[in-house]
C-alpha cells in the first residue's frame, strides 16, 4: 500500500461515509413538558374558584337584584314573590319623601370632594414632587388615612365631633351646657361634618394619583418651559396640566365612584338619619330593615346602578378608542 492511499486530505476526512446509517438527522427542538394531571387541577381551581366567586356573587346577584326590583319580596321564602312591574319605581319617584334628598345629598358629595379635597390633593403632589427633605414620610402620614378602615375613620370623627368632650366644641368653647353645637345631631350641620371627614381621607386619594401623574411627565418639558423664561405657575398651567388629561380622567371617574358609594361614614355617624340620606342608606335600609322590602330596595338599587353606567361606560369607551389608536 502506497502513502498516496494511506494518506485521506481533510477534505475527504470530513465528507461522512455514504449510507442510511449515516445521514444527518434534524436538530432536536426540545421536549415540551405536558402538565400532569395534578398541574391541570392546580390551575384548574386556582382560576376556577375565583371565577366561579366572582359570577355568584357580582355577576348573578346583580341580575337578581334587577329582576327583584320588578316584584315585592318579604325575604321570606319564594313563594312570597310577586311581580308588580313599574309599581316600585313609581312609589321611589312620587311617594317616597328620602328618595329626591338623597339623591341630592349624593350629589352635594360629588361637588364637595371635586372642589375641595381634589385640588388639595393636587397641591400635595405636586409640592411632593420637588424632592423636598422628608418627602416619604409627608407621602405617609396623608396617605395614612386611604389606608385605614372608613368605619375606623367614622369613629375617630365622631370623638373629634363629641358635643361634651370632642375636640371641636373644646377647641371653641361650645363643649358647655347651654352651648353644645351637635355636629352630628343638627340636620343643618351633620352632612357638612360628614363631608369634611370624607374631604380629609379623600384629599391623601388624589395626592397619590397625581402624584404619580406627576412622575410620568418628560422633564425636557420642564426644561423647555425654564429656557424660554416661564416661571413655576406659568409651567404648570401651560405644560404640566396639560399632560395630566389622563390622570384628570382618573379622579374625575373615581370620585364619582366614591360620591355614589358612600355609605360607611354617614351610616357610622348616623345610620343616614336626619339629613344624611344617601341612595345606599336607602338601599341598605329597605332590604335589611325592619321592613325588609327587598323589592322595594332593589328598585333603589338599580337606579343608583343606571347613574354608575352613566358614567363608567363613557369612560371605558374613551379608553378603548385611545388604546385602538395607539
Amino acid at each position: 500500500m502506497t502513502a498516496e492511499t494511506d494518506t485521506k486530505t481533510p477534505e475527504a476526512a470530513a465528507v461522512p461515509p455514504p449510507g442510511p446509517a449515516h445521514e444527518q438527522k434534524p436538530a432536536s427542538r426540545g421536549r415540551r413538558r405536558l402538565l400532569t394531571r395534578r398541574d391541570r387541577i392546580t390551575l384548574a381551581l386556582m382560576a376556577g374558584v375565583p371565577t366561579v366567586l366572582h359570577v355568584a356573587l357580582v355577576w348573578v346577584t346583580a341580575f337578581a337584584s334587577i329582576a327583584l326590583a320588578f316584584t315585592t319580596w318579604d325575604g321570606i321564602g319564594f313563594d312570597s314573590i310577586k311581580w308588580v312591574g313599574l309599581d316600585n319605581f313609581r312609589e321611589l319617584f312620587t311617594n317616597n319623601p328620602q328618595f329626591w334628598p338623597a339623591v341630592q345629598h349624593n350629589i352635594i358629595w360629588f361637588v364637595v370632594l371635586i372642589l375641595v379635597p381634589t385640588p388639595m390633593g393636587l397641591f400635595l403632589a405636586v409640592q411632593l414632587d420637588k424632592r423636598i427633605r422628608f418627602s416619604r414620610v409627608y407621602q405617609t402620614a396623608f396617605f395614612l388615612p386611604v389606608v385605614v378602615s372608613l368605619a375606623v375613620t367614622g369613629f375617630v370623627w365622631q370623638l373629634v365631633y363629641n358635643p361634651d368632650t370632642g375636640l371641636i366644641n373644646s377647641l371653641v368653647g361650645a363643649n358647655k351646657p347651654g352651648h353644645y353645637i351637635d355636629w352630628i345631631g343638627d340636620p343643618h350641620l351633620n352632612l357638612w361634618a360628614v363631608l369634611i371627614a370624607a374631604s380629609w381621607r379623600h384629599t391623601g386619594y388624589m395626592m397619590i394619583l397625581y402624584l404619580a401623574g406627576l412622575k410620568g411627565v418628560d422633564p425636557s418639558l420642564r426644561e423647555a418651559s425654564a429656557l424660554d423664561g416661564a416661571n413655576e405657575w406659568q409651567t404648570f398651567k401651560s405644560v404640566i396640566f396639560p399632560t395630566l388629561r389622563p390622570t384628570n380622567t382618573v379622579v374625575l371617574v373615581v370620585t364619582i365612584i366614591e360620591a355614589l358609594r358612600a355609605f360607611d361614614l354617614v351610616f357610622v355617624f348616623n345610620k343616614g338619619a336626619q339629613g344624611t340620606e344617601l341612595l345606599s342608606i336607602l338601599i341598605t335600609n329597605n332590604i335589611i330593615g325592619e321592613s325588609s322590602r327587598i323589592g322595594y330596595g332593589s328598585a333603589i338599587a338599580v337606579v343608583l346602578l343606571v347613574i354608575s353606567l352613566a358614567v363608567i361606560i363613557p369612560y371605558l369607551i374613551a379608553t378603548f378608542r385611545k388604546e385602538r389608536r395607539a
